[in-house]
């Protein structure tokens, strides 16, 4: 993408953060966040209290204001409550933002002639699966996190089919960047590498569910902020899989971050508390693949080098 206006809701968390600053280096960039869960300092020349001294413009503000900086030529909407357990801790709000929050900001930008929207949906709908799950395969909610981003998808469909505008749900597998990126101030909402990653190199053992052979369909953030790009710049609409189309299991990981870090650090064994858990994940990539050239570059074992490397 170049020479375009563009904003990105969710700006200061992890995944926004990353395609904000990736973004600015060829386009107006405006980064939008209440900064309930992200946090300024994640963007290029942006400090802790939402000063900019760089390329990118910092909004503090909620995607259920009126008044949004919607004048843009292409809309990421990445900005929600994201993940099992923070929804179901605050199901109305997490509702609210998740899917009117969707439907706020889509409008705002449809009256001010944006028709190219690219939203953050979520993998966790195709459930418990070690065979690729492709985008077309029976999906059901089993969470309020689910519902909200299925919900989410179909206000997607309303607004391309009554608005003819082109809006593409990308449902990311895993991402992942580490604590040396923009993870770190999502705690105990980080991705799994990022945070076992960071209990190892302390020489703590991370905690894993049951007995370590669950398995994730790990993507470098890297990679998803490519598929994010793609997706406006071929003006896609639909849904469409991000992930690499590989999975390993979590015993697998804490070995190759042990081996990155030179570490031997084993890990604890727990029941899972959690009453609804996927216990795998695997992406088939191949319609976003088609459509826009888009394959993963990081490999897993890339990746976890790349977490580790601040800790070396």
């Amino acid at each position: 993408m170049k020479d375009n206006r563009v904003l990105v809701t969710g700006g200061a968390g992890f995944i926004g953060s990353n395609l904000a600053n990736h973004l600015a280096a060829d386009n107006d960039v405006i980064a939008l966040d209440d900064c309930h869960l992200g946090t300024p300092e994640n963007l290029d020349g942006v400090d802790e209290t939402g000063n900019a001294s760089g390329p990118i413009e910092f909004v503090d503000a909620s995607v259920l204001d009126d008044d949004l900086p919607t004048d843009v030529d292409v809309l990421f909407h990445l900005a929600a409550y994201s993940s099992y357990t923070m929804v179901e801790e605050n199901k109305r709000e997490a509702t609210r933002v998740n899917v009117e929050g969707f439907v706020n900001t889509v409008e705002q930008a449809r009256k001010n002639g944006c028709d190219t929207v690219v939203y953050a949906s979520t993998s966790s709908i195709y459930g418990s699966r070690t065979e690729p799950s492709p985008e077309d395969m029976a999906i059901e909610a089993h969470t309020c996190y689910e519902a909200s981003k299925l919900a989410r998808e179909r206000y997607g469909e309303y607004f391309g089919n009554h608005y003819d505008m082109r809006l593409a749900g990308l449902r990311f597998f895993s991402v992942y960047q580490g604590y040396g990126g923009a993870e770190k101030h999502k705690g105990e909402y980080a991705n799994t590498v990022a945070q076992f990653t960071d209990d190892i190199a302390n020489g703590e053992s991370p905690v894993l569910f049951g007995d370590g052979s669950q398995t994730r369909d790990f993507t470098h953030v890297d990679d998803v902020v490519r598929a994010l790009e793609l997706a406006a710049d071929h003006e896609l609409d639909g849904i469409y899989n991000a992930g690499t189309g590989e999975s390993y299991d979590f015993n697998t990981m804490v070995e190759l971050i042990n081996d990155e870090l030179g570490t031997d650090v084993e890990p604890e064994y727990i029941e899972n508390p959690l009453p609804v858990y996927v216990h795998d994940t695997m992406a088939d990539a191949t319609k976003l693949q088609a459509e826009t050239g888009w394959v993963p570059e990081v490999s897993f074992e890339e990746g976890v080098s790349r977490v580790c490397d601040p800790y070396r």
